[in-house]
């Protein structure tokens, strides 16, 4: 090891910071993803049965505006449940603190043991966190729960609904705004490229893998363009 990466700092991201961090990455990314493919399939699709543009600009609004309120009160519902788990557990914790705070001591300790510590530093440590504040030091140790920062459903909701809106665009517009004969290869392109984007953008931001993010990213949607396109073209044939 160079004396420069020595002396660099360590930059590692602990505990509630990289959870948060990695639930608004969870939804923003799902939402974008969710919006660009399924908008992008739904446009194609319809591409491969007609040409005329108020029909994909109709279908192409239809499925933005019931994608992005489907995405939004989804995350509403399951991070809601979320948070009253969270606050049925807190409940419950503090209620045995009242009720039996010899044996909450106990288990804290315990549960300090088990993070490495020797019986009588984690007795001591158990013994100050309780006098400081016992559910907070449950929550955390125990559930693993911060009680200043339970999920906010609200924010997930709104998350989802912008990060699919802004996903959801990119197909629409590629679709109308070009001539006819540029409109299919313009939004693969355009689709592929923010495909690309999202994966290579999660993966940095998880720490992860950056090529088989971005590769299965851009497979599921030439998938989903290249299904979605072959019905439409067989159903515009048939006359449907």
């Amino acid at each position: 090891m160079t004396d420069d990466e020595q002396d660099a700092p360590h930059e590692e991201s602990h505990g509630g910071a990289l959870g948060a961090r990695l639930n608004w990455l969870r939804a923003a990314v799902l939402g974008a993803n969710d919006g660009v493919v399924s908008t992008a399939g739904l446009v194609v699709g319809v591409a491969g049965a007609t040409e005329d543009r108020s029909t994909l600009l109709t279908a192409g609004l239809a499925g933005l505006l019931a994608g992005s309120m489907s995405m939004a009160a989804g995350e509403y519902v399951s991070v809601s449940t979320q948070r009253d788990s969270e606050k049925a557990a807190l409940a419950q914790e503090k209620r045995e603190l009242r009720e039996y705070p010899e044996a909450e001591l106990v288990e804290l300790t315990g549960l300090l043991e088990d993070r490495g510590l020797s019986p009588e530093v984690a007795r001591e440590a158990a013994e100050q966190l309780t006098s400081r504040d016992a559910l907070r030091a449950h929550a955390r140790v125990e559930l693993g729960i911060d009680p200043d920062d339970l999920t906010n459903p609200w924010h997930a909701a709104w998350a989802s609904f912008l990060a699919f809106t802004a996903g959801a665009l990119l197909p629409l517009l590629a679709i109308v705004l070009p001539p006819s004969a540029w409109r299919l290869p313009v939004t693969v392109v355009s689709v592929l490229g923010a495909l690309a984007l999202t994966g290579w953008s999660s993966a940095r931001t998880g720490s992860a893998a950056v090529r088989p993010a971005v590769w299965r990213n851009m497979a599921g949607g030439a998938l989903a363009m290249a299904v979605t396109y072959g019905a439409g073209s067989l159903l515009g044939a048939a006359g449907v």
